[in-house]
């Protein structure tokens, strides 16, 4: 009888794991693709095989016209693409928590720079609080990459992970997405590892994310990095640049 139910056994799991790579790579819209191609972006294109934006900014959902918060944008490297996904229609939000931008000021100059760049005028840099996230409309997504685990730290205070969560779900709309893309800690650390090595556990962070409302989506693993040992600091000249990050969607539900 074993050798007559392991075949149907076989076959689900097949199935199952087909779907699964399905699932993990989605089709990217063409109107990413000409995101991503478009000359505006100069040598931010040069990083694309190890950021993957094409593939992170398809998983986020972002579509023409929609309104985005790309949340501690950095240099604005996502920031440029969700700009010309979203079109003249839409709208992207580049949010500085203020603890943050204390921290990093050169990076807001560059990012009112690159909002009055010519073809960027759909973009408007926000500097408030953290503990105080408002936006001038609803929005469709938020997304942050490798800035999550800040808001444990004592630096963002008195914003937390909970703070925030709180206020990404009523900053976006009925249906909209809150992608965080992030660093990976050992399995079972929690938040140990935020301030020290620049990580956190997927599961603390889906736990957190889940008791503010929002729904588990699913995970894009195209930033997964197996070689990574999840011990030393995302500094570290061994891994820098190379970090086993994971790339959580949530959903606010309609």
């Amino acid at each position: 009888m074993r050798p007559a139910r392991s075949l149907p056994l076989a076959l689900a799991l097949a199935i199952a794991l087909a779907g699964a790579a399905n699932a993990k790579a989605p089709d990217i819209p063409a109107y990413v693709k000409a995101a991503v191609a478009d000359p505006a972006r100069g040598k931010d294109a040069e990083i694309d095989g190890r950021r993957k934006v094409g593939e992170l900014v398809a998983f986020s959902e972002a579509k023409p016209g929609d309104k985005v918060v790309d949340l501690i944008p950095g240099s604005g490297y996502f920031t440029r693409v969700f700009s010309k996904v979203v079109g003249e229609k839409g709208r992207v939000y580049m949010l500085w928590p203020r603890q943050y931008a204390n921290e990093a000021r050169p990076d807001v100059a560059n990012s009112d720079k690159l909002a009055k760049s010519a073809g960027f005028g759909n973009i408007e840099v926000i500097e408030q609080p953290g503990e105080a996230l408002k936006l001038p409309q609803p929005v469709d997504v938020v997304f942050t990459s490798q800035n999550y685990h800040d808001y444990n730290d004592k630096f963002m205070a008195p914003a937390t992970v909970a703070s925030l969560n709180k206020q990404v779900f009523a900053a976006l709309k009925p249906g909209g997405t809150w992608v965080i893309v992030d660093h990976v800690a050992q399995s079972g650390s929690g938040m140990r590892d935020t301030d020290s090595l620049h990580r956190i556990d997927p599961a603390i962070v889906r736990k957190q994310v889940e008791a503010a409302g929002f729904v588990y989506v699913g995970e894009s693993n195209v930033l997964r990095n197996p070689k990574d040992s999840h011990e030393a600091t995302v500094f570290d000249k061994s891994i820098r640049r190379y970090t086993d990050q994971f790339a959580y969607k949530f959903r606010k539900p309609r």
